[in-house]
């Protein structure tokens, strides 16, 4: 939870920028030499997998940090580890990874609710309703416990089968109706509303039986309304992939989910490096590839032993294959999150607005829902505090809604200084909650309010969580900037 700080007074805010100031890019100093940054560039995260235990290591950690903004638990928040007796749960570890997370401005990837593996025994020995009543709960106290912490849960991992059937996995999930898996997916949405939900599975990379079992249940989902809104690809590889890898991902992306990569690593030889941007450039030129995971950091903390199959070696050196995933990201075209000129943007859509100045996202502190709520910025987390969908005022403005409070964003009291305050508000569709978008360049745009004709920044540059949103005459500088990242 974020410190406690007094909310908004109705005074306006008083501190102001000079116009025509040049801001420094302060996040972007390392673009492009990190996979983190040159990721954020193209719209996407670059993650791993951890294990906790391994966070007392220097060497390990400071690869995490300086490389990856999105985690993964690899065992920390399955059902044995989190439900170990019936009804006793125990969240030390996921809270360790997720404290982690935030304090470095990473997403958190929740792995995994239900699974037929790693169930603990009490677990195990159940069938029937029994057996379904203790899942949903699981599910349902986990995603609670986690709620707004987690950017994505897997929600069901692996239930279908490998071969040529392309149907469901005999389990005893799956033996207590072939609808367990909705069921989850409904528990879940009730539980963590903002947090996006995830199939994942493995042997799914390219077009085959597997993946097209999968491909049926997501579009029957999506024609039913069951809430699914990505899919994870595991992408544990050997010497080659899929010719069709990219044409995979992008025919699920055309169900209207996200796509990710959750768990990639590759079998070492002369192949990997190539293999490894082939991946990255086939989740670039996907638009609602939303990022890559690997699963761990060095070779050394690689489930695959010998395979030698991560990014850094066991010294924690960079490899051949991490060299080439950087160039793919580097050389890769930037995911048109942004709205093209003259386009709008899409009003049945969920977007994150990041700073350019500052790289964080645009934020209702403390995730409040009353009216005159401060808008801050924050590390990107992609809650639903930070998502935002934008509503046709006519004329080519919009005004801007949050999808945690419904409320839509308003310079206050329709003043028409500059560094009035933007807060929240009830829609009341007035012309201090209308913005038009005004193109920068890079993929970037500037908010202008119709009423004052100013631009909504970060004021005084910041580039502090907790930053304060104003407006001010708009004088193009960084602060005043914003990517629309699509996340929904």
């Amino acid at each position: 939870m974020r410190p406690k700080k007094a909310l908004l007074a109705t005074a306006t805010l008083a501190v102001a920028l000079t116009a025509g100031m040049t801001m420094a890019l302060a996040p972007m100093a390392s673009a492009g030499t990190t996979l983190k940054a040159s990721a954020a560039e193209k719209g996407r995260y670059f993650g791993a997998a951890v294990a906790t235990g391994k966070l007392s290591n220097s060497q390990y950690v400071g690869i995490l940090n300086s490389e990856f903004n999105q985690v993964t638990p690899e065992n920390e928040m399955k059902w044995d580890a989190t439900e170990p007796s019936q009804g006793a749960f125990n969240y030390s570890g996921g809270d360790r990874l997720v404290s982690h997370a935030q304090a470095n401005g990473m997403r958190v990837r929740g792995h995994a609710l239900l699974w037929h593996a790693q169930q603990p025994g009490w677990a195990q020995g159940m069938s029937g309703t029994a057996l379904r009543n203790a899942a949903i709960n699981h599910v349902t106290q986990v995603a609670t416990h986690f709620r707004g912490k987690i950017y994505a849960w897997d929600v069901v991992n692996e239930a279908f089968a490998d071969g040529g059937s392309g149907g469901r996995r005999d389990s005893n999930l799956q033996r207590t109706g072939n609808d367990w898996i909705e069921a989850a997916f409904r528990a879940a949405r009730a539980a963590d509303p903002g947090a996006k939900l995830c199939y994942n599975d493995y042997n799914t990379d390219g077009i085959n039986a597997k993946s097209t079992g999968i491909y049926n249940m997501v579009r029957d989902f999506k024609s039913r309304g069951v809430p699914i809104d990505c899919v994870g690809f595991q992408s544990h590889l050997g010497t080659t992939l899929a010719s069709d890898y990219q044409a995979n991902l992008q025919r699920f992306a055309d169900l209207g989910v996200d796509v990710q990569i959750t768990e990639l690593d590759v079998m070492t030889g002369s192949n990997q490096a190539n293999i490894y941007a082939s991946v990255t450039r086939a989740c670039l030129a996907v638009a609602r590839c939303a990022g890559i995971t690997t699963w761990g950091v060095r070779d050394s903390d690689s489930w695959r032993g010998s395979d030698n199959a991560l990014l850094f070696d066991g010294s924690g050196n960079k490899k051949a294959a991490y060299t080439a995933v950087l160039n793919a990201l580097n050389g890769g075209s930037t995911s048109p999150t942004t709205p093209p000129p003259g386009t709008g943007v899409d009003t049945t859509a969920w977007y994150v607005l990041v700073n350019r100045n500052s790289g964080k996202a645009l934020d209702v502190y403390e995730r409040a829902t009353t009216d005159g709520a401060r808008i801050d910025q924050w590390a990107r987390n992609d809650g639903a505090w930070q998502q935002w969908q934008f509503v046709d005022s006519g004329g080519g403005y919009y005004r801007l809604k949050s999808r945690n409070s419904g409320k839509v964003l308003d310079v206050y009291n329709f003043s028409t200084a500059d560094s009035a305050a933007i807060v929240q508000w009830s829609d009341g569709n007035g012309t201090n909650q209308q913005f038009r978008l005004a193109e920068s360049s890079g993929g970037y745009l500037r908010l202008i309010n119709r009423n004052s004709g100013k631009a909504v920044e970060v004021q005084g540059a910041s580039t502090a969580d907790g930053g304060n949103i104003v407006q001010y005459a708009d004088w193009g500088g960084n602060n005043q900037q914003w990517q629309l990242v699509r996340v929904g």
